[in-house]
């Protein structure tokens, strides 16, 4: 699911683009996935207002000319940034119907949460920064898309309780004890490897991270837990 409802402070309408070259969460040109990389990097390191569209192409290591070829501003920019984020986080659940197993999904969502941690910290913590200024960029898009979205899931949580399929747990809380959980690791990784010594996450820190939350989480709602990752 991507942002279509988003706005900016500039009034930005994600769909205008100098050539339609950039789809809401279909970011798949090598181009895109670099310029996207860059700004995430820049929009964290200097917020909003510090960042530019020089450098966020100094970062990605290609002209100013070609981000602008993608990205008219860097409200647009910002935006697909967020966008993109957004759907990676969300889509693997926008086709869970109440025919699934709540355990297979659960499980597979919490262990995708998770490795987002590990591969784009930066735009989590650009998510985090949007939303304790107050979403000014995202606001639209909580109280239409997200809210709807959560609906959606929230239907199929209840028809798998109805079903005794899990433990008549609260649906929206549950979402959100996902969301905080999992991105906890990406936006608050220099206090974690601190505490943990480690300079790093590797694979064999974010295997334990996903076992240990998928098994929480999966025994709160009445269900038995993924079989441990094997090392």
């Amino acid at each position: 699911m991507s942002p279509k409802n988003i706005q900016t402070q500039q009034d930005f309408d994600p769909s205008e683009t100098p050539t339609g070259k950039y789809k809401p969460g279909k970011i798949r040109d090598r181009n895109l996935t670099t310029i996207i990389t860059a700004a995430a990097e820049e929009f964290v390191h200097n917020g909003y207002k510090g960042a530019s569209i020089q450098a966020i192409a100094d970062r990605a290591g290609i002209p100013k000319a070609n981000v602008h070829y993608y990205f008219k501003s860097k409200s647009n920019l910002y935006v697909a940034v967020l966008d993109n984020l957004i759907s990676l986080w969300n889509d693997f659940l926008s086709t869970v119907s109440e025919d699934d197993d709540p355990a297979t999904v659960l499980d597979l969502f919490v262990r995708k949460k998770v490795e987002m941690s590990y591969t784009h910290p930066r735009s989590s913590k650009l998510f985090a920064m949007e939303i304790i200024q107050g979403a000014p960029h995202l606001k639209e898009y909580l109280r239409t898309d997200l809210r709807q979205w959560v609906r959606d899931k929230t239907r199929v949580f209840n028809a798998w309780i109805e079903q005794g399929k899990m433990e008549p747990v609260d649906p929206v809380h549950l979402i959100f004890l996902i969301w905080s959980s999992t991105q906890h690791y990406a936006d608050f990784d220099v206090q974690i490897l601190t505490i943990m010594n480690r300079a790093e996450y590797e694979q064999d820190m974010i295997d334990d991270i996903a076992d240990f939350l998928s098994g929480m989480i999966l025994r709160g709602c009445g269900l038995t837990p993924a079989t441990k990752t094997a090392g």
